[in-house]
């Protein structure tokens, strides 16, 4: 679909400490249709609603000050691995809300071999989560579901990717062919990185930002 590969550009300089695997449960098993499956349990989001993390999901697009610069958002929210965002087509508020459709591309570890450039749909956008489905040829070969949970000291963010067909019998020939040649379990691992460290920076970047939100 984009025949041309956008170029990674440099890392952006960002005050805080990105969080580490190891902060965060991960777990990576197929389904009965021969889906890859990854779940993360991230750790606490501290300070951070899941009132914030809908609206960060509706309101990527655009910039943020960071250090008194102003940086684009979705260069910021992972400052290494995120090259574009870019909204396709409005959702049903005329925004990024059900419905809409994003392009996203970006290289997990700055790895070119892990280099992912897609359009998702999005199902689902409220307090309890975030929905978007990856289609290829008329047929879903992903689904990406981050599920928010109120917690005293802020949100339990619960991350799940399946990547392949549901589609029965011939579902299962599909995906061998997916995860062989352009989704593999070391590309799944790299995104267990990618995915914590960006939930991660939520922590930093999201309080001002939501609250700049409700003032302007």
């Amino acid at each position: 679909m984009f025949p041309r590969r956008l170029p990674l550009p440099p890392p952006r300089s960002i005050p805080w400490q990105l969080k580490t695997i190891e902060s965060a449960e991960t777990s990576l098993s197929y389904d009965e249709f021969g889906r890859m499956v990854l779940r993360i349990r991230h750790d606490t989001l501290k300070g951070v609603s899941p009132e914030m993390v809908a609206w960060w999901f509706g309101n990527i697009g655009g910039d943020m000050k960071v250090k008194g610069s102003r940086l684009n958002k979705y260069l910021v929210w992972h400052p290494n691995d995120h090259i574009f965002w870019e909204l396709v087509r409005p959702g049903e508020d005329g925004g990024a809300s059900i419905g809409a459709q994003f392009r996203i591309v970006e290289a997990f570890g700055r790895n070119p071999d892990f280099y992912v450039d897609v359009i998702n749909t999005v199902t689902r956008l409220d307090v309890t989560g975030f929905t978007a489905l990856t289609y290829k040829l008329g047929q879903e070969i992903a689904r990406l579901n981050h599920d928010f949970i109120s917690v005293n000291d802020g949100t339990q963010y619960l991350s799940t990717l399946i990547v392949g067909s549901p589609m029965p019998f011939i579902g299962r020939f599909i995906n061998a062919g997916v995860h062989r040649a352009l989704f593999t379990e070391a590309m799944g691992r790299a995104w267990f990185k990618h995915n914590i460290e960006e939930v991660g920076l939520f922590e930093h970047i999201l309080p001002s930002n939501y609250a700049g939100s409700l003032t302007s």
